[in-house]
């Protein structure tokens, strides 16, 4: 049907439409407000009568606000948890000081409201989060992530978190005896899968305590020193990454070592081991027997990394991929030459390994005669990966000639060079 000459179709109203959209299904509308996030479905009370109050009928919410520009929408929180009473599912936010003194009662009620996800840090970037005791409330935690924090004691009673996956503590302080607060914490998460502890401080004097649960599968520690932890009982354990600049203080660092034999995967600095840390690989006597992925941070200027390095691929002899990323320092202080590398090769040493990735590579004669070894024994060998640091010792296109020239063990073996 056409419309009169000089008169615009009837167009319905904004409101109409919202109105219209309104009368979708229930789970749809859910769906839809869930999706759009928390800040712009309270937004939909806007569009009209009808929707002014739907937004407090959603059975559950997010308050997922991950930028420290977002904590201006904390302030909002207790209006929402008094008009929304469905689930509150996350929480994951910067906390300035206003927040810091509602956190304790938000995560009551988040506790009754069955939040499974926590991530919280404080938006200052040299202040340090005081978390409140209720936090333990949280029984249906599954994902607990916890960034410049000062850990609580446990309360009495504490009955652990039972459905809790996934523990990252970032920069956080315990009190003293703290390393017993987190063994038991672990001790009573039985569904945990994934560790992250990434320079955790304990006060005072610290005593051995361990790490070990029948689920936990990843294991992430990067530290300046030693916090006593001992590896137990991980059967299901297959990938770790530890960085421990000062481990060894007196204990066995091949020991600790020996716990993680059964991975499949590990990633591992050996760039700032003592020497006598280094005759300690050297001796390892535990073999890894199940590694496919080895990533080293490392360099070949100082004797106690090369025997690292060596070590821990004579200990790894299904190794399949090996990723070796080198630190800025290009000052060669020990010369490896090859009868010295050849020597500490073994026969079945690298049998199984494919894929060799080095970055930041100097052009050493270290690094270059690691190449040759690499190239000259490895029989599967498909492929290796080369990008170069600063301070280069020669020339990209006098180094890839050098090693074009090496001999290959394996016919299928290619060079790639992508350049710095």
């Amino acid at each position: 049907m056409s419309t009169p000459r000089g008169r615009r179709p009837h167009r319905p109203s904004a409101a109409a439409e919202a109105d219209a959209l309104i009368s979708l299904p229930t789970g749809v509308l859910d769906d839809i407000l869930d999706r759009v996030g928390l800040l712009d479905a309270v937004r939909t009370s806007a569009l009209s009568r009808a929707w002014r109050r739907r937004w407090e009928d959603l059975p559950s919410i997010d308050f997922y606000f991950p930028r420290p520009d977002e904590a201006k929408h904390l302030r909002s929180v207790d209006s929402v948890l008094l008009r929304c009473p469905g689930r509150v599912r996350r929480l994951c936010a910067h906390l300035d000081e206003p927040s810091e003194g509602r956190i304790h009662d938000w995560l009551l009620v988040l506790s009754r409201r069955g939040v499974d996800t926590l991530n919280l840090r404080p938006i200052s970037f040299d202040a340090v989060l005081a978390l409140p005791a209720s936090v333990f409330a949280c029984r249906r935690l599954t994902n607990l992530r916890l960034h410049a924090c000062a850990i609580p004691p446990l309360p009495a009673g504490f009955e652990g978190f039972p459905e809790l996956r996934k523990l990252a503590l970032t920069c956080v302080r315990f009190r003293e005896n703290g390393e017993y607060q987190l063994e038991e914490i672990i001790a009573t998460s039985p569904s945990l899968e994934k560790l992250v502890f990434w320079e955790v401080k304990i006060l005072g004097d610290f005593k051995e305590w361990v790490i070990q649960g029948p689920n936990i599968q990843d294991i992430q520690i990067s530290s300046s020193k030693d916090l006593g932890w001992i590896l137990g009982e991980l059967p299901s354990l297959h990938s770790a990454n530890i960085d421990i600049l000062d481990y060894l203080g007196g204990r066995d660092f091949a020991k600790f070592l020996a716990g993680f034999s059964n991975i499949t995967k590990l990633v591992i600095c050996t760039r700032h081991s003592p020497l006598n840390g280094a005759i300690i690989l050297e001796r390892l006597q535990c073999k890894f027997g199940n590694l496919k992925s080895l990533t080293l941070y490392t360099q070949f200027c100082e004797l106690p990394s090369i025997l690292s390095t060596y070590c821990l691929l004579r200990n790894a002899p299904n190794l399949e991929r090996l990723k070796i990323l080198i630190d800025n320092s290009a000052e060669q202080k020990f010369e490896a030459h090859e009868e010295f590398q050849n020597s500490q090769w073994t026969g079945g040493m690298c049998a199984n390994l494919q894929f060799v990735q080095i970055t930041g590579i100097h052009w050493l004669p270290n690094e270059m005669t690691f190449i040759e070894l690499i190239l000259s024994k490895a029989r599967l060998f498909c492929t290796l990966f080369i990008t170069h640091g600063e301070n280069c010792s020669m020339s990209n296109e006098d180094a890839m000639n050098k090693i074009l020239s090496y001999r290959r063990a394996s016919t299928c073996a290619e060079i790639l060079f992508k350049g710095k």
